[in-house]
């Protein structure tokens, strides 16, 4: 997970990396910051994920599950994986190239502290950006060679520590494909500018382009509907709201049938995609919400989703997704390693109406948000 601070300005056409045209951002989008422009920054983007990619890529094909999932160290956000590190060191060296150019702060998980600038001789309060990437989301379905993981990256005006994700202005994220799949998508979007996305084929390294759309189902009837309970400790919980949630939405349970069905991807950018992608409908990462819950039990805090997971929400949002907290508003949350992020996604408008009543209406008979205010 890898967090950066830049500068500058252009616009994606069929090949960023070999042309950009202007970036047009709307200055009132970056709560009064100076209007700077992203666009310059999409190229080296891309290519520090094709970079990361092909690495990652590469080892997988070379070395043992084994191997890759042996723990490298513990860090404060989370376990860094050996196949973290290969990400890690391609993410060092293109910020240093970077920073020929550009300065920035980098903040991310491994770096002392959590943040550097770049270059490092300049002062924090001067940089123009914070970017934020996380090298490898998904790191543990990719070690098993289970599922694609993904390189995700946010740029924001550096706004200092008051910077959030309600910042950001550039998102870029990649796949990160099992060394048996030779097909991975690449999406990005500047705010305000909608969704560009293409289709790489590793092997003749042709690229096409690729239009992804949410559903637009009314409902989570026969679709994928998921509330994320990853990890033990609190899944029985979890599993109670999503239970509640369903049933509210379905009425029932035909003998024999299945109404719904759920898909726990251990990738918060993954299931950004998987919404923007039309494959599922509604998801809850509730996460955090449940930590009063594991200290009852004697149990530590949970593991949580992370600014840098959801670094670019960004895109599903401007693909059409709606992404929200679980009381509602805006997903926000600083640019940090460490903080926690609950948040819920949404395909379309409809879809947001049928269920975030059931979803609320369960969050406060837990305690989980405040109760509603009398109209």
């Amino acid at each position: 997970m890898i967090f950066l601070r830049f500068t500058t300005a252009p616009r994606p056409m069929t090949d960023p990396r070999r042309s950009h045209p202007h970036l047009s951002t709307d200055p009132g989008l970056l709560r009064g910051h100076h209007a700077a422009d992203p666009g310059p920054l999409l190229a080296p983007m891309l290519e520090w994920h094709d970079r990361v990619r092909d690495a990652v890529v590469a080892a997988t094909e070379r070395q043992a599950v084994d191997t890759l999932a042996a723990v490298d160290r513990d860090d404060e956000g989370d376990t860094i994986y050996a196949i973290d590190v290969i990400s890690e060191a391609v993410i060092e060296r293109l910020a240093d190239v970077l920073g020929r150019e550009q300065s920035f702060v980098l903040v991310a998980e491994g770096l002392p502290g959590g943040q550097r600038c770049v270059p490092d001789t300049i002062d924090e309060d001067a940089a123009t950006w914070r970017i934020i990437v996380d090298p490898i989301d998904g790191t543990r379905g990719l070690m098993y060679q289970k599922r694609s993981a993904w390189i995700l990256t946010g740029v924001a005006p550096n706004r200092g520590p008051a910077t959030s994700l309600r910042d950001i202005v550039l998102a870029v994220q990649t796949e990160i494909p099992l060394a048996k799949q030779h097909l991975a998508d690449q999406l990005w979007a500047v705010r305000g500018g909608g969704v560009e996305a293409q289709r790489f084929n590793r092997l003749t390294g042709e690229r096409v382009p690729l239009r992804l759309r949410p559903s637009n189902a009314s409902g989570i009837a026969h679709g994928f509907s998921t509330v994320a309970r990853f990890f033990p400790g609190a899944r029985d919980v979890l599993g109670a709201l999503d239970e509640a949630i369903v049933s509210g939405a379905l009425g029932g349970h035909p003998s024999g049938k299945a109404q719904c069905f759920e898909d726990q991807y251990a990738s918060t950018g993954g299931q950004l995609y998987e919404l923007l992608a039309g494959h599922d409908r509604f998801i809850a990462d509730l996460r955090p919400l449940t930590s009063a819950a594991l200290e009852e039990r004697g149990l530590p805090r949970p593991l949580a989703c992370h600014p840098y997971d959801i670094c670019c929400a960004l895109i599903a949002e401007e693909g059409g997704v709606i992404v929200t907290d679980p009381s509602g508003r805006p997903l926000d949350a600083p640019l940090t390693v460490n903080a926690d992020v609950a948040w819920v996604g949404y395909a379309n408008a409809k879809i947001r109406a049928a269920i975030e009543p059931l979803l609320q209406r369960e969050l406060r008979a837990r305690g989980w948000i405040a109760a509603a205010e009398p109209a």
